[in-house]
């Protein structure tokens, strides 16, 4: 690893950008003073972590590649796999940023950013009739939020909320915390993100705050609740 972090020091150093060629092998070799196999080991390593990208044929070499914010978040999933994540942990953090987020957009976004906000909400106009279509509003109502954090202008504030969106409709889908249909959920969750809509398309800060915060704090009572009942099913199974 550590000529790889020397390369890539090096990259930043260098003012290079994503499709900017990078050195030949020879003068990479020169360049670090390292054996042939340790420089390929570094390439080899650094295109694993998405950050170069290896063409060959006519005009074929190593180039700066940027790692994209999906394969980024499904590295940092990879992570958490196997670690036993609470609904507490996520919303800790969803409580403290989300509400942060919605409060430095209201007044920000364009007719088109608003519009796909609204889209989304509409997709779960009516509330589900099965397990299946709980299923899909859980993830649909998740995407809102990951949308809303795609908006922010503080990119590692929207990375680290659309992230934690991503991980909650994750868990989500694998507890099977969509089961049974709960009525509420949909019907606050819908009615908070109408209300945050409203506040944005104005321009008030201040409640987008309070209608994002509350939202928060609502959601993780509702899915705590989901989640004791799927213990209890299961329990009982």
């Amino acid at each position: 690893m550590q000529v790889a972090d020397q390369i890539k020091d090096w990259v930043v150093e260098q003012g290079l950008r994503m499709g900017d060629r990078l050195p030949g092998e020879t003068e990479l070799i020169d360049r670090f003073a390292m054996s042939k196999g340790t420089i390929r080991e570094a390439m080899r390593i650094l295109e694993a972590q998405g950050l170069v990208k290896t063409r060959t044929g006519p005009g074929g070499g190593s180039f700066v590649h940027e790692v994209s914010s999906e394969r980024a978040r499904a590295l940092l999933g990879n992570y958490f796999y196997f670690r036993d994540l609470r609904l507490t942990d996520i919303y800790q953090m969803r409580r403290l940023l989300e509400p942060e987020l919605a409060a430095s957009l209201a007044g920000t976004l364009s007719d088109t950013q608003l519009a796909a906000l609204s889209a989304v909400v509409e997709s779960y106009d009516a509330p589900s009739a099965t397990e299946e279509e709980e299923r899909e509003q859980h993830v649909a109502s998740l995407r809102f939020h990951q949308l809303l954090a795609g908006y922010a202008r503080n990119e590692l504030l929207g990375f680290v909320i659309g992230f934690m969106a991503q991980i909650l409709s994750d868990l989500t889908v694998y507890r099977h915390l969509y089961a049974p249909p709960n009525r509420e959920l949909w019907e606050r969750g819908r009615a908070y993100q109408l209300e945050l809509i409203e506040a944005l398309r104005i321009g008030d800060a201040e409640r987008a705050r309070l209608v994002m915060a509350d939202h928060m704090a609502t959601a993780e009572g509702l899915m705590e609740g989901q989640e004791a009942l799927m213990l209890k099913r299961f329990l009982n199974t």
